[in-house]
């Protein structure tokens, strides 16, 4: 069923999200304080703790928050299927919202308020103290008014998924675009933050990209001209031996 959102071209736009959610003003600029609540050492120190200090906690965290994602998905796409007597009209709706999403995220980078960070560092302190699972959890709950247009975008398109499955394997693919950096920086705290530099001073460009990602997806569905790239993304992705993408 290659005009699926949860599919092809779907799931990549999907994992670009989540990077951009990675990358985005209100996220980035605390991944080291998570970090180091998360490992249990000062940023500073990250490089000297040594991977087997680091890994173990970081994939804790990552699965913890992976998980609440994957189960907004699964709620959505449940959700979608008991409006689907009319599909038509779901899609069109659907469409309508994820570009209103991308629209509004790329307003957050010209009217301040809309994109202003939220900072639940309380909550989150006390989250770090229950270890990595509860911290992840504290994320991904914490972090959703902070990631909502993205996260928004992709929890609609899950709604018009196929199967509770393949909603789970879109937010999974989100949640690896927010993961890979995380992990990443985990491993190499002094070299991503020499990137992370330069990304702050291209905020406007991340946020453009990431805007335009969502309308793009919205205006896809919109259009049913997702069925013609899903179908080219299935043979090239078949290619590549990596056609479970198109399941």
């Amino acid at each position: 069923m290659v005009a699926d959102p949860a599919s092809g071209v779907g799931v990549l736009a999907a994992l670009a999200a989540g990077t951009v959610s990675f990358l985005s003003p209100c996220v980035l600029p605390l991944v080291p304080g998570y970090i180091s609540t998360v490992v249990g050492v000062a940023p500073a120190e990250l490089d000297r703790a040594g991977v087997r200090r680091v890994i173990g906690p970081s994939l804790l965290f990552i699965a913890s928050f992976s998980t609440i994602f994957i189960l907004f998905g699964l709620s959505a796409t449940a959700i979608g299927s008991l409006l689907v007597q009319n599909k038509v009209v779901l899609e069109r709706v659907a469409a309508g919202i994820i570009v209103a999403l991308g629209t509004l995220y790329l307003a957050a980078s010209l009217v301040p308020r809309l994109g202003r960070e939220w900072h639940p560092e309380r909550l989150l302190a006390r989250a770090g103290k229950g270890g990595p699972v509860v911290a992840g959890a504290a994320f991904a709950i914490a972090w959703t008014p902070c990631v909502g247009p993205t996260l928004g975008a992709i929890l609609t398109a899950a709604g018009i998924s196929g199967s509770e499955g393949r909603g789970a394997l879109l937010l999974a693919f989100y949640s690896a675009g927010l993961a890979i950096p995380f992990l990443a920086t985990s491993l190499a705290f002094n070299r991503m933050t020499t990137v992370f530099a330069a990304v702050k001073r291209h905020y406007g460009l991340v946020v453009f990209t990431g805007g335009a990602v969502l309308i793009a997806m919205g205006v896809l569905i919109w259009t049913n001209q997702l069925v013609v790239l899903n179908s080219e993304a299935q043979s090239g992705l078949s290619h590549l031996g990596i056609g479970f993408l198109n399941m």
